[in-house]
């Protein structure tokens, strides 16, 4: 059965390394992005099913390397009719794999019957034969079994690159959630200031009225002014309410157990370089950033590496196949004395297509899948130190424009304040304060507004550093 926790913090203790912070977490109701980000990491299921990838590897690792495991194997066959025996057939072989697709053999038989094949006829103690198998020709440097092993040896290190572009990809959308919770917790902070500032205007227009100093119909737009002040909150605490159950999605515990974030809950106070120190997005950071090592790039590497393997398989198939194969073979292990050198099984298999056509035409398609993963490879890292430079512009303009904003709205707090003095002098109207107010309030929106754009923009610059993968705003 599926458990929802609506206390956070009545889990984060379990969490190592740490509580201290939590304590304090827990005194204050915040949670902060890098205990946000630890809980995703840790026990979201996508991060789990992202370590399934390194698995996955090993074990096509495990199995390919099969392929050179030593191989018993046994073969008996017999025949009796009619009181007689026609054939009792024994053999058994052991085969020891190497790297340079060279086979060491040894094997025994012992054979007899009434109708055996002369050929099958050994000593009535068995036959006893150890020896190698060479491939001279095709197979000898590279075969399937050999760029099976390598690919899987390149999986592991491909499959840790794509863990980690899952995971990125998982930590860039769990930012994003975590940054519209701030700033939608931030947008009622907001129109709840308005809405106490507009009451308490309320009130005093009311007293005022009451007491004849200004005219009664002032009251009548004070009035609206709270209720339209009150809408607003209650449209600002429903994106609230989304934005934390979004968030929610992204909260686990151990057993994939799915928390809920409890409405007493507060984000931590964000600046401009708040997110720097947790995403790495400062801009002098990329000064030493090493393109090669992005988790894309590398992938594209590795995919690169094993198509050469493949490349280097099908360019091995051109060759003719030319096996041969020597067995030393003597009645009794131990009798060195009597080891005989003439005493031998020998062969030779010789096989070649008269025109290769499907061996040059593997060859060239693999050329070409090789050719093609260079050029998507070339791309993205072209197209990857773009957005980069993009992305740096797009931040530097934010800053700019939230500092202009930043400014306006000071100056639009200052003729508020101003037209309000102007007012308990009975020198202005309720009209012109709300005049005010609506200009303060869409500056402060604005404000917001380009403030959201900065920490999209640097959450947007972490997935591009750590992943590429666009993500919508």
């Amino acid at each position: 059965m599926i458990r929802n926790f609506i206390l956070v913090f009545s889990v984060l203790w379990t969490l190592p390394g740490i509580a201290q912070d939590v304590q304090l977490a827990e005194e204050q109701n915040v949670f902060s992005l890098n205990e946000f980000l630890a809980y995703v990491k840790e026990y979201h299921p996508i991060a789990q099913l992202a370590n399934f990838e390194i698995s996955t590897a090993q074990a096509k690792l495990l199995k390919s390397r099969g392929a050179f495991d030593p191989k018993v194997t046994v073969d008996w066959k017999n025949k009796e009719f009619k009181g007689t025996e026609y054939y009792d057939i024994l053999n058994s072989t052991f085969k020891i794999p190497t790297w340079y697709g060279i086979e060491v053999k040894a094997g025994y038989e012992q054979n007899q019957g009434s109708f055996l094949n002369p050929q099958n006829v050994v000593p009535d103690d068995g036959l006893y034969s150890a020896g190698v198998s060479v491939p001279v020709g095709q197979g000898l440097f590279i075969n399937e079994r050999m760029a099976d092993l390598k690919q899987a040896k390149i999986m592991q290190d491909l499959s840790q690159a794509q863990r980690d572009i899952r995971l990125n990809q998982l930590l860039s959308e769990a930012v994003l959630a975590y940054l519209d919770w701030y700033l939608a917790s931030r947008e009622v902070s907001l129109f709840d200031n308005f809405v106490d500032r507009a009451e308490v205007r309320f009130e005093g227009i009311k007293e005022s009225a009451l007491a004849g100093d200004i005219p009664t119909i002032d009251t009548l737009e004070a009035g609206i002014t709270v209720q339209e002040r009150k809408l607003s909150l209650e449209q600002a605490n429903l994106k609230l309410i989304k934005s934390r159950l979004a968030l929610s999605n992204f909260l686990w515990f151990e057993d994939f157990i799915p928390l809920e974030l409890g409405p007493f809950v507060v984000p931590q106070a964000l600046d401009e370089n708040s997110l720097d120190p947790v995403l790495g997005t400062n801009l002098l950071q990329l000064e030493d950033f090493v393109l090669e090592e992005h988790p894309k790039i590398r992938a594209l590497d590795f995919k690169i590496d094993q198509l050469e393997v493949n490349q280097r398989l099908k360019a091995e198939m051109l060759k003719p196949q030319l096996d041969l194969e020597y067995n030393f073979i003597n009645e009794r292990v131990g009798e060195f004395e009597n080891f005989n050198t003439e005493d031998y099984k020998a062969g030779i298999f010789f096989r070649l297509p008269l025109f290769l056509r499907k061996e040059r035409g593997d060859l060239k398609l693999a050329k070409i899948k090789v050719n093609e993963a260079q050029l998507d490879l070339d791309f993205e890292a072209l197209q990857l130190q773009n957005k980069i430079q993009a992305s740096r512009s797009e931040i530097l303009s934010y800053i700019t424009q939230l500092n202009t904003f930043q400014s306006i709205v000071e100056d639009t707090s200052t003729l508020l304040k101003a037209e309000e003095r102007k007012f308990s002098f009975g020198e202005s109207s309720v009209f012109l304060i709300n005049s005010r107010e609506v200009k303060l309030i869409d500056s402060r929106l604005k404000e917001i507004k380009v403030f959201e754009k900065l920490l999209k923009s640097k959450a947007d610059l972490f997935n591009i550093l750590v992943n590429d993968v666009s993500l919508d705003d």
